[in-house]
């Protein structure tokens, strides 16, 4: 039998819109051998971005807009390469963004994300979103709480016991009473950054003619604030990313 028989997997492929979604692999670890500022680290954040716009342009991969928060990517493609190929679009997806990331930290040990594909067609896109950012606000609210428990003497677990089941508003009263309003910290903490491509006009110069000459190339748009998803400009915004 050939060996390839047994291959039962290579062949699913899917049809583009999808999500790809980047989860880092214990990066726990990370943090504390890197001894990453908690709440939140904007070095990190940098880095991650950084993983995001090589995603974009640099990796041969091409999604139309990426999606990041804490260490998680998503990564948003309305054509597909590998011919749609799942095994091979989250084994390579996966493996650049790690790499990139090793990169950009200077780590010398290796650093690991795993890979889902999410089929986005119609209107899931912007629900999807959605979750997502919902996702990074609790994940912003917990890792204040967290921290500020911890630095007052509980241990890691201790904290997580007492958080656990916690609603939103009573976290957000006891960040309040330690000087923290969950609402007015920076913008990429409480709903991520959004990154997508975009063509920009560039000012070039012609050697032949001595001319400065306008040329349209792909760069990344940053908005300095994601806007939020739930409301009609962040929903306008996606839908006129997606062609939705």
């Amino acid at each position: 039998m050939d060996t390839k028989d047994r291959e039962i997997f290579s062949t699913l492929t899917i049809f583009p819109p999808v999500f790809v979604r980047l989860d880092g692999r214990a990066f726990h670890r990370l943090a504390r051998a890197r001894n990453l500022k908690k709440p939140f680290d904007p070095a990190f954040n940098e880095s991650m971005r950084a993983v995001c716009r090589y995603l974009l342009t640099g990796s041969g991969l091409s999604p139309a807009f990426a999606y990041t928060f804490s260490d998680e990517i998503s990564l948003y493609f309305n054509a597909l390469p590998f011919s749609g190929r799942v095994e091979k679009l989250d084994s390579v997806t996966a493996a650049v963004a790690a790499s990139k990331l090793t990169i950009e930290l200077g780590c010398t040990e290796p650093l690991a994300f795993d890979a889902r594909t999410i089929p986005a067609a119609g209107e899931f896109a912007v629900e999807y979103l959605v979750s997502r950012q919902n996702e990074a606000w609790r994940n912003h609210i917990n890792a204040y709480c967290q921290n500020a428990l911890v630095e007052e003497g509980m241990t890691a677990r201790e904290a997580a016991a007492m958080l656990r089941g916690m609603q939103s508003e009573a976290m957000h009263e006891m960040m309040f009473e330690r000087g923290v309003n969950l609402a007015a910290t920076p913008a990429w903490q409480r709903r991520g950054t959004l990154l997508y491509r975009d063509e920009c006009i560039k000012e070039g110069y012609n050697p032949l003619t001595g001319e400065t000459v306008e040329a349209v190339r792909t760069c990344i748009r940053e908005p300095e604030e994601t806007p939020l998803f739930s409301t009609p400009e962040g929903e306008a915004l996606i839908r006129s990313l997606t062609g939705a």
